[in-house]
């Protein structure tokens, strides 16, 4: 019922607008479609030759990018006023008739005018860029195209563990942002906290199992600890942050059938899935050869059986 309401709405609205341009444009002048069709072609071929140019000149593909992506925003925003002004000679005149057809549209168009809005919103704030591995909308992916209507994103996740890319490509409408969350991982920090745990039996030697999950640990993360540091800094000046441990800790829960330890690290983003192979591989192999710590597992112990009668 609301669907044909609405669209009733605004076919009434678009009818009474149409009728009054109609009056205004019986004798609608040839230069004026000329000079459109040629404000067109002129678009077409600047950007033709902005995108060579950039081939050619340009290596990085994010600046490369982020030029053509300027450029054709800048261009679309100068070729709306032009033709604005070639084809409304009196504005005042036609206020009523556009503001009943602006009317129409948007209750017709509102999800297009949402996406719009979010598009814009995401080039003023910065909300995330290209390159950022993003969640939006229940989807995961990096950031590899953001236009006026949609963003673009390279999957990550998924059936895929590790937070690596599926290979699919996501499209994701821009209105998603003005009422949904955006988790953005690496927009102003590039690192996360990453955990490993690992089950031993209670006769274990704990001191040497901790030991031994710090020092693999701090081996592989030693790489990340000083630019994490520098990147809460840098967040410290635009957000309150409170104090956070760079260094590998690990951590004692006592469960009913084993000692777990959780060794917690920092991690460069695109790195988690390699880092936790390598540090545990690491483990395991000196857990090998030691006698004194001994990796549990679940295990079930039957201590009889019900006599037959």
């Amino acid at each position: 019922m609301t669907g044909h309401f609405t669209a009733a709405v605004s076919l009434f609205l678009l009818g009474i607008g149409g009728r009054i341009l109609n009056n205004y444009y019986d004798q609608i002048i040839n230069e004026n479609i000329v000079l459109t069709l040629f404000m067109f072609v002129g678009f077409f071929l600047l950007r033709m030759v902005v995108s060579i140019f950039t081939r050619e000149y340009v290596s990085n593909s994010k600046i490369r990018y982020t030029i053509r992506k300027s450029f054709s925003i800048g261009l679309i925003a100068i070729l709306s006023i032009v033709l604005l002004q070639i084809w409304v000679k009196d504005p005042q005149s036609l206020l009523v008739a556009y503001g009943l057809i602006a009317a129409g549209v948007a209750v017709s168009l509102q999800d297009i005018f949402k996406n719009f809005a979010g598009g814009i919103a995401l080039l003023t704030s910065g909300m995330y860029r290209v390159g950022n591995r993003i969640s939006i909308s229940e989807h995961e992916g990096d950031v590899i195209d953001i236009g006026l209507f949609y963003t673009t994103l390279l999957e990550v996740g998924n059936w895929v563990d590790g937070d690596q890319s599926t290979g699919r490509i996501i499209t994701v409408p821009n209105g998603v942002v003005l009422s949904g969350m955006v988790h953005n991982y690496s927009r102003d920090h590039h690192y996360l906290w990453d955990e490993i745990a690992l089950p031993i039996t209670y006769t274990s030697d704990l001191d040497t199992a901790v030991e031994i999950l710090s020092e693999i640990a701090g081996l592989h993360t030693n790489q990340f600890t000083e630019g994490a540091k520098r990147s809460i800094g840098h967040m410290e000046q635009r957000y309150y942050v409170s104090e956070r441990t760079m260094q590998p800790s690990v951590y004692v829960r006592a469960t009913d059938n084993w000692v777990m330890l959780t060794v917690r690290y920092v991690v460069r983003v695109r790195e988690r899935r390699q880092v936790m192979s390598d540090i545990t591989k690491d483990i395991l192999g000196r857990l090998r050869v030691v006698d004194n710590v001994t990796v549990a597992s679940e295990t079930v112990d039957i201590v009889g059986f019900p006599e037959k009668d």
